[in-house]
């Protein structure tokens, strides 16, 4: 069950992909106009906020296995 699950997710992940590579109109002019630290800045900012929702999910599916998993005993 818990492979299938994991398999499942990871096909929606790998199928959204291509649509996800589409940027915000603002960031592409900001990047285009601006030098190389400029970008980088912009990278470094979208990474940051990408962060954080992947660890609350990731908490959040350790905190439901770790019950499950106590449940059964």
């Amino acid at each position: 069950m818990l492979k299938k699950t994991i398999f499942l997710f990871f096909l929606i992940f790998i199928s959204t992909i291509k649509s996800t590579y589409s940027q915000c109109a603002m960031c592409k002019a900001v990047v285009e106009n601006g030098d190389e630290s400029m970008a980088e800045g912009v990278n470094n900012g979208i990474t940051y906020l990408m962060v954080f929702p992947y660890l609350l999910v990731g908490i959040l599916f350790f905190t439901i296995y770790r019950y499950k998993k106590r449940a059964k005993i």
